[in-house]
């Protein structure tokens, strides 16, 4: 018997590049997900690895510079964020763009923030752009997304690895890869890293003067936008302890990217590199996880007992 499989794919912005390395492993070794969950950048990478793969994107990905970043970045004030957020839907494959999620190949639930109640918020059906879109909707960036007469932002202020909604889903093993698990400390030196120099809006004018403050430190100050950034991951932080702690998952996957900022996307080899380096460290809890499930606890028992590892007695 086959246990079900959940994968939780935490936030983490331009570290979510490590999903893709994660993800590759565990496919490598035959070790599909029955269920996809994420948040935020997790919603972003899970929606695509069900919906195109994600082999297109990881090519674009690796291609990324600061400066091709910064032009993904269509800027356009009074709509609750700075960043409108069109351009970016260009990474998309064009029949995800008009996908919805009951048409992806497995399950798949992203999760947001609905910003008048703090409620956690599952997306399930409907479209996947929009509920992708919402999930990593940052405040003070992104605008909120209207969905179902609500306002709903990044899913990471609620629920940064969303272990429960894999449970609830159905999983019987759960996955998490979290992206925030170095210890806290200094902020990356990359943290609030974007090139503007070669952006019209940042030549000039008003808003340009404003974008440029918001991104750029000042007098070894941390910019604006660093400050905002380094206050969503102690959120972000807090929260997940806290979650985790109550509701673990089965295995943990925490890639080492405490090195990289937020915005540093043009770091995909490195994120890459280091979640396809966790998984594989994960790969042996993983199996045995799935053998238990698979053969049921009396027989895990004996399996632990014939390799001389304590294990309880068997009941009934």
């Amino acid at each position: 018997m086959k246990a079900r499989i959940g994968i939780a794919l935490g936030s983490g912005v331009a570290r979510g590049w490590g999903h893709i390395g994660v993800l590759r492993v565990l496919e490598s070794e035959g070790i599909v997900p029955d269920l996809v969950c994420g948040t935020s950048i997790g919603a972003l990478i899970g929606a695509v690895h069900l919906g195109s793969g994600t082999q297109e994107l990881e090519g674009w990905a690796l291609k990324l510079t600061k400066a091709r970043m910064s032009r993904l970045f269509d800027f356009d004030f009074g709509q609750g964020g700075i960043i409108a957020g069109r351009r970016i839907l260009r990474i998309f494959h064009p029949t995800l763009l008009e996908a919805a999620i009951d048409q992806l190949a497995k399950p798949f639930v992203a999760v947001a923030t609905d910003l008048n109640t703090g409620h956690e918020v599952w997306l399930s059906e409907g479209s996947v752009i929009d509920a992708v879109r919402a999930s990593y909707a940052i405040p003070g960036l992104f605008p909120p997304v209207a969905r179902d007469g609500r306002w709903l932002v990044d899913g990471a202020l609620v629920n940064p690895v969303p272990v429960s909604v894999c449970r609830a889903m159905g999983a019987e093993l759960t996955i998490a890869v979290n992206l925030n698990a170095d210890v806290f400390g200094p902020a990356p030196a990359g943290e609030d890293a974007l090139d503007l120099e070669q952006r019209d809006v940042a030549e000039g004018g008003a808003e340009g003067g404003f974008i440029r403050a918001y991104f750029r430190r000042r007098n070894g100050a941390p910019s604006t936008f660093g400050v905002l950034a380094r206050s969503l991951h102690i959120v972000q932080d807090r929260i997940s302890r806290a979650r985790l702690a109550g509701d673990p998952p089965d295995v943990m996957i925490a890639p080492r990217l405490g090195h990289v900022g937020y915005l540093e996307f043009h770091r995909a080899a490195e994120c890459i590199a280091a979640g396809e380096a966790a998984a594989r460290l994960a790969l042996p809890r993983i199996r045995e996880a799935m053998w238990r499930l698979g053969n049921g606890a009396a027989a895990w028992n004996r399996h632990a007992r014939s390799r001389g590892a304590h294990a309880p007695a068997e009941s009934g």
